[in-house]
């Protein structure tokens, strides 16, 4: 059996009710461990995380985890995969008019009965976050959600996770390893460490969207800042 290797050190923060954090960091920090612990996958060797002043004691239905890879269930269709947390509902009518309201939200009417293997990698990721979605939960977290996905796939899905956030008012935390991203969508960035990590920076982004780095001087600077922070000295 291996040694113990402590991955997250002295980790203290709080995600304000309907913000967007984003979480940035070398590969292999521990940004996704402590994404897991949050969603309460995971239990803290020490230390604690509280959701609205609760201890969290496992994975519940007011903080759903969106994953890196897809985790639609392959053998049901875009339809059934959004109601399946919505399944113990006794009003049948209500149900179905619920799953349907947030799988036209991520634009994927004329889908409804379509499996996963017949989707594009961009469409999948919508359904998984329709599916988050409609059991309306109180905290949305997304671990690297853009990953895999082609360049435009990936600019589209920003713009709509951040029109979708505007929209509903939820908090969302989310990792990613793309700078860009981060200060995109977030209404704060947080920066970690290597391991064991800690929290090199915390900054909210006071910055109207949609955001361009061309139009925002102080944006444009700080992406600068965050790439030398993270160990590269020129960011095109």
């Amino acid at each position: 059996m291996g040694d113990w290797i402590p991955v997250l050190d002295h980790i203290d923060l709080e995600f304000h009710d309907g913000e967007m954090v984003c979480i940035l960091g070398p590969s292999g920090c521990g940004k996704s461990t402590l994404l897991r612990l949050i969603a309460g996958f995971d239990t803290p060797s020490a230390g604690e995380v509280l959701v609205d002043g609760h201890p969290v004691r496992g994975a519940g239905p007011n903080h759903i985890f969106v994953f890196q890879h897809s985790g639609l269930f392959p053998w049901m269709t875009v339809y059934q995969n959004v109601e399946i947390g919505l399944r113990n509902r006794p009003d049948h009518n209500e149900k179905s008019e619920r799953v349907q309201e947030y799988i036209e939200m991520v634009e994927l009417e004329g889908f409804e009965h379509y499996y996963p293997h017949q989707l594009s990698g961009g469409m999948q990721r919508r359904a998984e976050l329709a599916r988050a979605l409609a059991v309306n939960p109180d905290m949305l977290i997304m671990d690297e959600p853009f990953s895999g996905l082609d360049f435009l796939t990936h600019m589209k899905m920003r713009e709509e996770v951040v029109n979708m956030h505007q929209f509903i008012g939820k908090t969302i935390l989310v990792v990613t390893h793309d700078i860009d991203d981060a200060l995109i969508m977030g209404d704060r960035i947080v920066v970690m460490s290597g391991r064991p990590s800690t929290v090199k920076l915390e900054r909210k982004l006071d910055f109207a969207h949609p955001r361009k780095f061309d139009k925002e001087p102080g944006l444009s600077t700080l992406r600068d800042e965050l790439f030398l922070m993270l160990g590269v000295s020129y960011a095109v």
